[in-house]
């Protein structure tokens, strides 16, 4: 299958599960069910309130579940800011504008770019160890989005070498923290 449906529908499915997830799932399920059909069956079990308020668990209230990519390389730093500035430079070099309230770096905008744009595929392989920390935190979790993500992460050639050993070093030390002012 293309990685682009994978990726489109990855996208909507990272998204938190409103009404419009709801009403996107018969689509994603006839383009893209053969790579989620578990977590399609898992959140038709799980339902609408119960999907909901795990998602806001695992992805709102979980630091190592987090879906802004630049947290695992930058953390809560200062080079965070500047890793967002120049996301959103490659964004608009490809002619790709974000909605006012969008976050360059969320997971579901990523999956969406690449699914649009040739160079999106670079740019979620640059963030191979983010993604790879997040599946094995949802793994970890037994979280349905796990599958979600594993699809995404298939879709993708296998992790090199560089990036698996900073995914083991941020699960090993956790994200960059700086100190302000001698306080951490």
């Amino acid at each position: 299958m293309n990685p682009a449906v994978v990726w489109q529908a990855a996208a909507h499915l990272l998204a938190y599960p409103d009404e419009r997830f709801w009403r996107r799932l018969p689509l994603i399920r006839e383009a893209a069910e053969p790579h989620f059909a578990t977590f399609l069956a898992l959140a038709a079990e799980l339902g609408s309130s119960e999907l909901a308020a795990h998602y806001v668990e695992t992805f709102d209230l979980q630091r190592r579940c987090c879906l802004y990519l630049t947290y695992y390389t930058d953390g809560d730093t200062r080079r965070r800011g500047e890793s967002l500035a120049a996301l959103k430079e490659r964004y608009r070099r490809a002619g790709w504008e974000l909605m006012e309230d969008e976050l360059p770096d969320f997971l579901p905008v990523l999956l969406e770019f690449a699914a649009l744009d040739d160079s999106g595929a670079a740019l979620l392989n640059e963030h191979r160890a983010g993604l790879e920390l997040l599946l094995a935190a949802l793994r970890e979790r037994d979280s349905p989005y796990r599958h979600v993500l594993g699809a995404v992460c298939a879709a993708l050639p296998p992790i090199a070498g560089a990036d698996r050993a900073l995914a083991a070093r941020v699960a090993a030390s956790g994200p960059p923290a700086e100190s302000v002012g001698g306080y951490r």
